[in-house]
C-alpha cells in the first residue's frame, strides 16, 4: 500500500471536490476511506494499492475531468 498526495490547481467550487471524489473512488485499488480532498489547499490525499492502480492513473483521471495536477508524490504507507 502507498500514500498519494497531489497538488491541484486552485479549486473554485465545492462541486469540484465532488467530481474529483467520484472519479477517484471509482478506481480499483483506491482505499476509499482514506480519500481526502482539501478545498482550501487544493490537495488530494489517498492510500492506494500500487499493484492495481498507479499514481499516474489517478492523475490522468483528474486531468480528464479538467483539473490540472501541479505535482504529485507517493510514499510507502
Amino acid at each position: 500500500m502507498k500514500k498519494g498526495t497531489m497538488q491541484l490547481e486552485t479549486l473554485t467550487c465545492p462541486s469540484c471536490i465532488q467530481k474529483i471524489e467520484g472519479a477517484v473512488k471509482k478506481m480499483d485499488g483506491i482505499q476509499e476511506d482514506t480519500l481526502k480532498i482539501s478545498f482550501n489547499s487544493s490537495k488530494v490525499k489517498f492510500d492506494f494499492d500500487e499493484e492495481k492502480v498507479s499514481l499516474h492513473d489517478v492523475e490522468k483521471a483528474i486531468v480528464k475531468l479538467g483539473y490540472d495536477v501541479l505535482k504529485s508524490q507517493e510514499k510507502e504507507a
